[in-house]
């Protein structure tokens, strides 16, 4: 059969088995091409990633914020020791936490609470701490009812004036009269504690660290002072105040006041009214701030919603549509 064949036939049948062989070399050529290609682009992607400003930046962070919460958690790092300039002493011991009826999100004062510490307040606070940012009006429809803020307010005396003739003149107290302070000036408080200024107590839950806990841990934290520790006369040690020496003396015992609703007058109960007390004098505005918080997340969570599905509604034709291009024929008549 091979004889039959002319030569020219031979010849275009052996040039047809070399072009395909050549063929295939080349596309295996390419294919070892493109894989080393892309395992080299996958390693150069890999490489720019972890050199990347971003990605420094995230471990940087999340390290950092590891380590913060670590030691939230348990005080210091396990490898690391503290260093200090001075003694832990210095900063007073740590409050425990403790479950306060308006602690929650959700959760609003204990009003009668708040009574019964504004009750402590007026009869042992308020010899030496002044309230300066409260008003008669702010204890109405919160611990006392109009009549009884009025009645009360009308005992004390207030200097106002200057009258038709010039001189200022006394009158009783009003709604609108903040309460009065114990000492006319800070000289005149220094005097009477020894040097020591008693602070203002409207916002001391803000101002100290721990809040309604720490006051609640320093009025009943009184205790003698340990071995090797000395206490000069007239300070008092309680180990919740920076550095265990308090020019206030212990103040609440049991029975030390009389409630009008019957409550046992302990004095961890005294302690913990006066600190439920003093939270809403710090922020008398936090029950009508947590009810405005639950009103606005109720509006944005419909608003999120309603604002979700209208983009689906408007933006789902859009996304899905097929958009098909028909090349021109060209009719050949």
């Amino acid at each position: 059969m091979l004889s039959r064949l002319s030569a020219g036939a031979l010849k275009k049948a052996a040039n047809l088995g070399t072009s395909r062989s050549s063929t295939l070399l080349n596309l295996s050529h390419h294919s070892r091409v493109r894989f080393t290609s892309s395992n080299s682009s996958s390693s150069a992607g890999f490489e720019s990633l972890l050199s990347s400003r971003a990605t420094l930046a995230s471990v940087s962070l999340f390290t950092a914020g590891s380590i913060a919460w670590y030691t939230h958690l348990y005080g210091s790092l396990p490898f690391l020791g503290e260093v200090h300039a001075g003694h832990l002493s210095d900063e007073g011991l740590h409050a425990a936490a403790y479950p306060w009826s308006h602690g929650g999100v959700l959760d609003t004062f204990d009003h009668a609470s708040i009574r019964r510490g504004y009750q402590v307040y007026r009869e042992v606070c308020a010899a030496c701490h002044s309230l300066d940012r409260i008003a008669w009006r702010n204890l109405v429809g919160v611990s006392h009812t109009a009549d009884e803020a009025r009645a009360m307010a009308e005992e004390v005396e207030y200097t106002d004036g200057p009258n038709s003739e010039g001189e200022m003149f006394q009158r009783p107290g009003k709604l609108a009269d903040y309460m009065p302070a114990p000492y006319p000036n800070e000289e005149a408080a220094r005097a009477g504690n020894a040097g020591a200024l008693p602070p203002d107590l409207s916002l001391i839950v803000k101002a100290r660290h721990g809040g309604a806990d720490y006051l609640f841990s320093l009025l009943t934290g009184y205790i003698d002072p340990p071995a090797g520790v000395e206490i000069r006369e007239g300070m008092n040690y309680n180990p919740y105040f920076p550095g265990g020496a308090i020019s206030m003396a212990r103040l609440l015992f049991d029975g030390l006041v009389e409630y009008d609703d019957g409550t046992p007058a302990t004095t961890s109960q005294m302690a913990k009214d006066v600190a439920t007390f003093l939270s809403w004098a710090a922020e008398p505005e936090h029950d009508e701030r947590k009810k405005y918080g639950i009103k606005a997340v109720i509006i944005f969570s419909a608003l999120t919603l309603i604002s979700l599905y209208v983009k689906r509604f408007k933006w789902s034709p859009i996304k899905n549509r097929k958009i098909q291009y028909n090349p021109p024929v060209d009719k050949i008549h």
